[in-house]
């Protein structure tokens, strides 16, 4: 009989792949396993789909990206054959002429097996049902003695759909000792307390312990924020990785009886306001960095936006790295142009103020040739943000560097931005940040930086720039009394509408004006087309524009307001086989 192992390292590698470069993301592995062959590891953890990069989206249907990611971990598999750690890593893999998404277990010199994913999310910013093939739910694998069981992400999410299979049950049933997890978790707000929720259901329900593993990167609109975990049988937590910050550690597990038990390193996590501005500060980091832009470029007005976009852009990449510019006209008060100086000396960056006066007069002159019949309305205001943006993407152009945007996402909600102008450009670090929150998250940066942000400490955004009071009116295709409530009071009703899709009937009740929330409605649903033409931006909330809240831009339903009529079940059968039957004649 073969004696049991009493030892167990894994080494977890919570590291920040790109995707699409296979040949990068692989050689990241091969330093994590050295390092773990280092730490006398039997077994180096990678994220899910590690290889690709995740979410690789249409590019994994791509042949010969398939034939990319197989020879990699091919070559990955032969370079076990030195005796040191294997590796348990994310991969497409294409089998029968099915694409998986699949765990391949590398040891030895060979691929030693492969598990599938079962359980495919296709919900919220998920859409692996239309990508990959259901896997079969398959038992443990054997890594230096110990069986282990490798479920991956969606596969220990059991509450999501009825038709989710219990994996982990599975994998318990057959001989796992331990639980490996490998995940691309996308991050929103505390969403790391749901997590642990679901990982100590699972433990609950099979006893064993369980490493959760993260990958940390932004990619496109998507902040992965690491925040790897172990929990042990007993539902004790074991170890906790750090978030937004690449982290290759070891866990060393002891066998007692039939139970196994760690000891980790355990850091404290950013919450709240802190992990969104950080979430912000990665996404914007990553979206320049993998896109290979020199720098960034954005408009500096001197109001709070602007403010803590040129805070973020500093924190993410360095002073060196960011350029801004003031781009007055003659409505442009001169407190705001102080002020945009005051931020531009605090944070260190390049600066210059180029008036505008005489391009928006040229374009005045322009109209008014053409269309001197027709009075001076909108049209004319928004030519100041469509000049502002035609000058920053002409010195994008110039320079290289990419347009930063700075709409909140309270102006995003109800259109106050002016399309092919100011909502226009290369990414939006406040995309998904509500404008109330604009404020918080500036007054929190002047007492705190989160960890590996390059920018200054201390007071950073000048506080007459955050006393400022803000004002919400409204341009571009609408009416001058078409002026907004307090933001406090817009940002509640939006948070009603747009994260919870509340029906008015229930905004109202809780006390909103009605025509007020009409009105917020109605601009929400005008400014659809405007949405759809915006930069990409970090997503921190669970309904985001763009990935989670995806709304026909041609639409003719509306929400009057009124009580919901209640469904007459006398009319239709409730049970799903006697419709069928019914339709069967």
């Amino acid at each position: 009989m073969t004696e049991r192992a009493s030892q167990f390292a894994v080494t977890l590698a919570q590291l920040n792949p790109a995707v699409g470069d296979v040949g990068g993301n692989a050689d990241k592995a091969r330093a994590a396993r050295a390092q773990a062959k280092a730490d006398g590891a039997d077994v180096v953890l990678f994220p899910e789909l590690f290889i690709a990069g995740y979410p690789p989206e249409d590019l994994v249907l791509k042949p010969a990206f398939q034939v990319a990611c197989r020879a990699a971990v091919e070559q990955l598999a032969r370079e076990t054959a030195d005796g040191g750690p294997a590796m348990l890593i994310g991969t497409p893999w294409v089998e029968d002429g099915k694409l998986y998404n699949a765990c391949a277990l590398l040891d030895g010199g060979r691929i030693a097996a492969l598990r599938f994913k079962v359980n495919l999310p296709n919900y919220g910013v998920f859409d692996e049902k239309r990508l990959f093939s259901r896997g079969p739910a398959a038992g443990p694998v054997t890594i230096r003695g110990v069986r282990v069981g490798v479920p991956v992400c969606e596969d220990i999410w059991l509450e999501e759909s009825e038709d989710y299979e219990n994996v982990v049950e599975t994998l318990a049933e057959t001989g796992a000792e331990i639980v490996l997890v490998p995940n691309a978790s996308p991050y929103a707000r505390a969403k790391n307390d749901v997590r642990l929720s679901v990982a100590v259901a699972r433990v609950t329900e099979c006893g064993l312990p369980l490493v959760y593993l993260n990958q940390v990167c932004g990619q496109d609109e998507l902040v992965f924020d690491g925040a790897s975990f172990a929990l042990n049988g007993d539902l004790s937590l074991a170890a906790q990785l750090p978030a937004f910050v690449e982290s290759t550690t070891t866990l060393r597990f002891t066998r007692n009886g039939d139970d196994w038990r760690c000891t980790g390193p355990i850091a404290e996590l950013p919450e709240g306001d802190k992990a969104d501005y950080a979430a912000c500060v990665l996404g914007l980091r990553d979206y320049v960095g993998k896109n290979d832009f020199p720098g960034v470029l954005l408009g500096i007005s001197g109001g709070i936006d602007s403010a803590l976009c040129a805070a973020i852009a500093v924190d993410a990449l360095g002073h060196d790295q960011v350029h801004g510019v003031m781009l007055p006209y003659r409505f442009t008060a001169q407190t705001s142009i102080a002020d945009a100086g005051e931020l531009a000396g605090r944070l260190g960056i390049r600066y210059e103020v180029l008036p505008i006066a005489d391009a928006v007069n040229g374009f005045e002159t322009i109209l008014s040739d053409s269309f001197s019949h027709l009075p001076r309305d909108i049209t004319e205001e928004n030519l100041q943000a469509r000049t502002r943006g035609t000058l920053l993407m002409a010195i994008s152009n110039k320079t290289g560097l990419m347009v930063v945007t700075t709409g909140n996402k309270s102006e995003m909600s109800v259109g106050y931005a002016t399309l092919y102008g100011d909502m226009n450009g290369g990414f939006n670090p406040i995309k998904d940040i509500y404008k109330t929150q604009v404020f918080r998250l500036a007054t929190l940066r002047n007492t705190w930086k989160p960890d590996g942000a390059l920018g200054p400490s201390g007071e950073v955004i000048p506080p007459d720039i955050i006393a400022r009071p803000p004002t919400a009116e409204l341009r571009e295709n609408q009416l001058d009394q078409d002026s907004l409530p307090p933001y406090d009071v817009l940002d509640a009703v939006l948070e009603r509408l747009v994260e919870r899709e509340e029906p008015l009937e229930q905004t109202i009740a809780a006390g909103f004006d009605r025509a007020l929330v009409t009105r917020i409605d109605h601009l929400l649903k005008l400014a659809e087309y405007k949405r759809r033409q915006a930069a990409p931006g970090v997503k921190v909330t669970r309904r985001n524009f763009g990935r989670d809240r995806r709304y026909p831009i041609t639409n003719g339903f509306r929400d009057n307001g009124e009580p919901l009529p209640r469904p007459d079940d006398t009319l239709a059968p409730r049970a799903g086989r006697a419709a069928f039957d019914a339709f069967e004649g």
